[in-house]
């Protein structure tokens, strides 16, 4: 058995710190680095890049709408063209720093409401799509498991990533608990990592119903941001070893 695990990262900004790189770069295989719209700055961004680089951690472009007040988590409805340039400039941005680091951009995973949004519109969603195939037709593109996304990626001829949250509650019909109701966000880490080795043995995540929804995820993401993310996504690697199951990137081998 074989499981990617990411974590949302690069996104300090200035003088204000957001989780712990150094650290969720010991435990992740990939790492979704945060391109200057929703969080980062190019020399937070680059330190993120170098040090990804020197662990042999995969690096993904995290693209998100311009919403740097609001950590890209505010809905927007973006005019297509302005939509698709933004996704090229901030893909573009990293795989500049990621050059400088001696790494490369893999794949892209949008941010926030920008991933909630093309996961289920076409529109907003082919923009993205778009936009990836414009700047580099083989990257690999990370969407949320289930999600009508996945299918408009592939046939538009993409390589698509499914992804499970390891630190996020499930409705009954398999999408995220909105963060404005309870149960959105899990803390207890004996908890989660006992609900994504389920996942990986069995295929499902218990709902915040109780019910099982079935998840066919390739990678398993932990909010660099959450309260407790190292310790979560370190009780997950450990509870995995333990149990055989090995972490490694959809990616054959860092570059």
């Amino acid at each position: 058995m074989k499981m990617d695990l990411n974590s949302d990262l690069g996104e300090s900004f200035g003088a204000w710190r957001m989780g712990d790189d150094a650290a969720m770069l010991d435990i992740v295989s990939s790492a979704n680095v945060a391109c200057g719209f929703h969080a980062g700055d190019p020399a937070g961004m680059l330190a993120t890049l170098r040090a990804a680089k020197a662990r042999g951690v995969v690096v993904g472009a995290h693209v998100a709408y311009r919403d740097l007040s609001g950590f890209g988590r505010r809905n927007m409805d973006v005019a297509s063209g302005d939509l698709v340039a933004d996704v090229i400039y901030q893909i573009g941005a990293l795989q500049g720093l990621a050059q400088a680091a001696g790494t490369s951009v893999q794949y892209v995973k949008p941010h926030g409401a920008l991933y909630n949004t093309i996961a289920q519109d076409k529109r907003q969603a082919m923009d993205v799509i778009n936009a990836i195939k414009a700047i580099n037709p083989k990257l690999v593109l990370m969407a949320l498991a289930g999600a009508p996304l996945i299918a408009w990626a592939r046939d538009a001829g993409l390589c698509v990533v499914a992804e499970a949250f390891a630190d996020r509650g499930y409705t009954p019909d398999g999408a995220l608990v909105s963060r404005r109701e309870p149960g959105a966000v899990l803390h207890d880490e004996n908890l989660i990592a006992q609900r994504m080795l389920t996942l990986v043995r069995e295929g499902v995540i218990e709902a915040v119903d109780g019910s099982l929804v079935r998840v066919e995820a390739d990678s398993i993401c932990v909010h660099g941001d959450s309260p407790g993310a190292v310790a979560i996504a370190r009780n997950i690697r450990q509870r995995f070893e333990q149990e055989g199951v090995q972490i490694a990137s959809f990616v054959e081998t860092a570059p």
